[in-house]
Parts: structure tokens; C-alpha cells; sequence
């Protein structure tokens, strides 16, 4: 490699020493401009589907005036709201029990040896793999096979069969970031088993649990095909609610429900991130 000297980096020096301010601000002009094109193509569904909660006319095609009625109507759309609550209900439960499942099994798969473990740990990616269909038509075929009617019972336990896997990824990548030497610390200072594992490892993998939960209840909450292969005709969601009126025309209410969903979602993250920044302050003072 040559010996390079001051004189070397001359030219770029005159450059930089050279170069306008006018430059500068022209290329962070245009960059502003491109991240806020970027932004808004990303945003720009949300945003209309925000604005045309507030049609006065029911076909959400042209804005042809401003109202609240929609929101009103929300309210009397028995079978919006049994959707809804269904929906909500199933993706709570389902990341309740898969979380618990997946938690235990991640440390389980981690922290023991056996026979089979590492195509176990292999196998658990199937699910997140193969496409949505395969694995709705997969769940309905057992459904059958034990003669169980399909209902919210059976979407329950559709929805928990494909977010362990999720769960159990979540867990095992944080998992992996720390030394056992430290459990084995707490233990050798008289610590048991399960007192290890509850002040100990469950507050260093509380993120990958946390993470794990979230992505559960928001795959939850949107699917659609599984759920179409599992629900049976007594049972509706609220993907599937929606799903079945586009040939008819979605109305304001269902784009009015998405916002308050939506504005409770901003309002849950702002809560949240104004929590993590005092538990900050706590921790540097």
C-alpha cells in the first residue's frame, strides 16, 4: 500500500473548502422533499381512508360533503360491532395463550438438550414460511378430521397455532444475547430454578417477549385467510366483515371504525413511549 501524505488529500480538501453553502442547502432541500414524497406515498391510504369517514354520501368513491353521521351509525351496525368485538376478543386470547407457549418453549428449546431439538427448532419455521392458505387449509383438514365445528373456538385456535412460531423466534434471538453465566451466578447465590427464571431471565428476555406479543396480536387482528378457512358461518371478524362487503361497497362507518382504531393506536404509542423516556430518566438518575 503506498505511503500517503498530506498532499494526497489536497484536492479533496479544496473542494470541501470551496463548496457553497447554497449547495449544501439546495441537497437538503431535495432530500427533505423525496423523504416527504416517500412518506406520503406510505401514508396516503390511511389518510384517505381517514378523510372519507367523514363522506356524507355512502358510496366512498368522491367526497361529496362533510359530516359525523357515519360515527353515529357506527354505533347501530349490530353486526360491524359483533365483528369488531370478535376480532378483538381472539386476537387478546390468542396472544395470551401463544406468548405463555411460546416463552416457555423458546427457553425450553434453548436452555435443554434432547433428541430431535435441533429439527424441532427448524420445524417452528414452517409456519412462518409457507403461505397463508397451505396452512388454512391444513388447520381446516384437522378440524374435520376430529369433527370439531368450526366457530370462534376453532379461528381461536387457528390464530394461536401460527403465532407460537412468531413468539417463539422473538424469545430465542433475545435469548441468544446474554450469558447463561449469569443465571448460573443467581443459582450458585442460592437462587432456585424458578426464582432464576423470574427475576432473572424473564426480565432480560421481557423485550423479545413484548415484541413477540405485539407481532402476534397485529397478525392476529388483520388476517383474513386462515380465518376464512376456520370461521365457519356463525363467526365473523372484522377482516372478514370487510372482505365480504367489497363487492357491495365498504360504507363510512367501517372507514369510521378504522380511524377511532386507529387514533387509539397513536394514542397508545404516545402513552408508551412518554413511559419508556421517564423509565430512562429513572435509570440515569
Amino acid at each position: 500500500m503506498p505511503n500517503l501524505v498530506l498532499s494526497d488529500f489536497e484536492p479533496i480538501l479544496d473542494k470541501v473548502a470551496t463548496k457553497k453553502p447554497s449547495d449544501h442547502r439546495r441537497k437538503t432541500f431535495w432530500r427533505n422533499v423525496f423523504i416527504a414524497l416517500v412518506l406520503l406515498f406510505l401514508f396516503m391510504p390511511i389518510i384517505i381512508l381517514v378523510v372519507f369517514s367523514f363522506n356524507s354520501s355512502k358510496m366512498n368513491i368522491i367526497f361529496t360533503g362533510f359530516t359525523f353521521e357515519w360515527y353515529g351509525k357506527l354505533f347501530q351496525n349490530e353486526n360491524l360491532l359483533e365483528a369488531f368485538r370478535n376480532t378483538i376478543l381472539i386476537a387478546v386470547l390468542s396472544t395470551t395463550i401463544s406468548t405463555i407457549i411460546g416463552t416457555i418453549s423458546a427457553v425450553g428449546l434453548k436452555k435443554y438438550n434432547f433428541f430431535g431439538e435441533k429439527f424441532i427448532g427448524k420445524l417452528i419455521y414452517i409456519p412462518i414460511v409457507i403461505p397463508e392458505i397451505v396452512l388454512g387449509i391444513s388447520l381446516l383438514s384437522i378440524f374435520t378430521l376430529f369433527k370439531l365445528e368450526l366457530g370462534f373456538f376453532t379461528v381461536l385456535l387457528a390464530h394461536i397455532s401460527f403465532s407460537i412460531p412468531f413468539v417463539i423466534t422473538s424469545v430465542r434471538s433475545t435469548l441468544y444475547s446474554f450469558s447463561p453465566s449469569i443465571e448460573e451466578a443467581a443459582e450458585d447465590l442460592g437462587a432456585s430454578r424458578f426464582e432464576t427464571f423470574w427475576y432473572v431471565t424473564l426480565p432480560m428476555i421481557k423485550p423479545g417477549i413484548i415484541s413477540g406479543a405485539i407481532l402476534a396480536f397485529t397478525l392476529s387482528l388483520d388476517d383474513v385467510v386462515i380465518s376464512y378457512f376456520t370461521a365457519g358461518p356463525g363467526t365473523n371478524t372484522l377482516p372478514l366483515y370487510i372482505y365480504s362487503n367489497i363487492k357491495t361497497g365498504i360504507t363510512p362507518d367501517v372507514n369510521a371504525l378504522t380511524t377511532l382504531m386507529l387514533i387509539f393506536t397513536i394514542v397508545a404509542l404516545l402513552i408508551s413511549s412518554k413511559i419508556e423516556t421517564k423509565n430512562a430518566l429513572k435509570r440515569k438518575s
